[in-house]
């Protein structure tokens, strides 16, 4: 069977969940079946792998037109495949289009909703009702519809009632348990300033109003002074969340020592090092259909404190892999209550900082539970049984 996976992000070019998720299903699906991936960006120096750049004529319209030509494209390079599988409304239109022009099966694997993400119309203008219109087409017609968890699977269900629900299957998002591994060397924190003696508490994710890193900091002005706050934080959607961030960031400075911005994207190895170290790894965001940097630091035997929202509850057993906040949300993920949220948070997170012998052994159970629920052999295997179910082959 071949599998033609599109996708925006695939390595070296990953900045989410969803460029994770591409490298390491197509790693496990390559042994499976023929796998061609098609991607957006420079070049790929890699078997089975196209990348896609922005047609000429388009290099200065808006983005998401960028986008639609960049798939037109991939869309055209699928001939042959015996199914398409896309991520993200970023490449979803090719997906849809390969499906009408090839008459194959067009899988789609949600990561995200456009409707549950507002303020993409901060970062994409008019293009935000582009990308809508992409991801509602393209799912309303997909043969199958991937959620990474329940939570999503709900959220599908809700922002596209026309979709039939059987349509709708949970396969989780997974973690590469060997590659991602308590790291016990300390020379990475000392390299980026971070000291090994004292505690620290530890935010890894993007720079966009969905990781909620805004209430983060404002939660911060209540952690114990005497742990430290790392932040590896950037990529900003927008110049104006940017700004935020940065004065943010600057207060809090003025404000207590320990504070440590790291805003270039680290390699992976930099990356599990700074998380087996911290005594708390931190997810706040207020949207998260699953949240695989929670695997990633349970898989370093790290405690998680994260939000209780989306598909993370799934994935954080409260009490015993972390603790869980709850938040009261609006339509578009803000807290109707900002204040109590970061304080709540801050509670959270002091009372780990606070007991250190329990969060070690939450994040020795978070190892455990992502060995033995989240392997991505299992995942690909899934995978493929629905391709077969679509393709009546394997």
């Amino acid at each position: 069977m071949r599998v033609d996976l599109l996708s925006r992000e695939y390595p070296p070019e990953v900045y989410g969940g969803a460029g994770v998720h591409m490298e390491y299903l197509a790693s496990r699906l390559r042994r499976l079946a023929d796998v061609r991936v098609r991607c957006f960006g420079a070049e790929r120096d890699m078997p089975g792998v196209s990348a896609y750049r922005v047609p000429g004529g388009l290099e200065s319209a808006n983005a998401a037109l960028q986008v639609l030509g960049v798939d037109l494209e991939m869309a055209a390079a699928c001939e042959g495949a015996d199914v398409v599988h896309s991520h993200t409304w970023y490449a979803n239109f090719a997906g849809h289009v390969a499906k009408l022009l090839y008459g194959v099966p067009h899988v789609v694997t949600t990561h995200s909703l456009e409707p549950l993400r507002p303020w993409k119309a901060e970062q994409l203008g008019g293009g935000y009702a582009i990308s809508s219109w992409a991801e509602r087409t393209a799912l309303a017609a997909a043969d199958a519809v991937i959620a990474v968890s329940e939570g999503m699977r709900r959220d599908v269900l809700a922002a596209y009632p026309e979709i039939p629900p059987e349509r709708v299957a949970v396969i989780h998002n997974g973690i590469d348990t060997a590659e991602y591994a308590p790291d016990r060397d300390d020379a990475v924190l000392k390299k980026h300033g971070v000291d090994p003696a004292k505690p620290y508490v530890i935010f890894v994710g993007r720079i966009t109003r969905q990781k909620g890193l805004v209430h983060l900091l404002h939660a911060a002005r209540s952690l114990d002074p005497g742990a430290q706050l790392v932040l590896c934080a950037g990529a900003p959607d927008t110049p104006e969340i940017a700004a935020e961030v940065t004065g943010l960031v600057r207060e809090l400075e003025r404000e207590r020592e320990g504070v440590v911005w790291i805003s270039e994207m680290l390699p992976k190895p930099e990356v599990i090092q700074l998380l087996t170290h911290a005594t708390v790894f931190v997810c706040p965001s207020v949207y998260e259909p699953m949240g695989i940097v929670n695997l990633e630091a349970m898989a370093c035997e790290t405690a998680v404190v994260a939000t209780a929202t989306g598909g993370i509850p799934e994935v954080v057993a409260d009490g015993e892999t972390g603790l869980l906040v709850p938040i009261d949300q609006g339509p578009d993920g803000t807290p109707h209550d900002p204040e109590r949220f970061a304080a709540d948070f801050a509670e959270q997170v002091n009372a780990l900082l606070a007991d250190p012998g329990r969060a070690r052994r939450m994040g020795e159970a978070g190892r455990v539970r992502a060995i033995e629920h989240f392997s991505w052999e299992r995942i690909a295997e899934r995978t493929l049984e629905l391709y077969a179910s679509l393709t009546g082959s394997r």
